[in-house]
């Protein structure tokens, strides 16, 4: 697989930046092309950078607390807009207080996310997941 293309970036009125832009880093320098939405990015901006690119992945990063809310309802965007498929990965920290963090791994792929990632995950790991996962994922309009 070449350089596929992914859309990341911030969720909701979080505008923390310097996460986005270490992801940005990493996720290139693994031989991503990425698509870097920036911070207080709406659900639907993602879906339409995706639609555009022809993303294969969306990664999402929340680092208020507010991810829940922000990220309700992605996935099924996602299908009404015809990007059923899509990988999705969520992380950060996704929710207010302290959870234990297989609760908040369950919520978020109850919501329709592939993978979910606290804030302290090792993003080599994460890429190599998204290879991986990009891998074996359905191409949408492959035959």
């Amino acid at each position: 697989m070449d350089r596929p293309v992914i859309v990341l970036g911030v969720i909701g009125s979080d505008c923390h930046a310097v996460g986005n832009k270490i992801l940005e880093a990493v996720f290139t320098e693994k031989g991503f092309e990425v698509v870097n939405l920036g911070v207080m990015v709406s659900p639907d901006e993602f879906i339409d950078a995706a639609l555009e690119t022809g993303a294969r992945a969306i990664l999402v990063s929340s680092l208020y607390g507010h991810g829940e809310i922000d990220c309700a309802g992605f996935r099924e965007r996602c299908v009404e807009r015809g990007l059923g498929d899509i990988v999705l990965y969520v992380g950060g920290n996704l929710v207010i207080g302290k959870h234990d963090a297989s609760e908040v791994e369950t919520l978020y792929r109850s919501m329709g996310f592939d993978r979910v990632f606290g804030p302290d995950a090792d993003l080599d790991q994460v890429a190599e997941l998204l290879r991986g996962d990009l891998e074996t994922a359905v191409v949408v309009g492959a035959e």
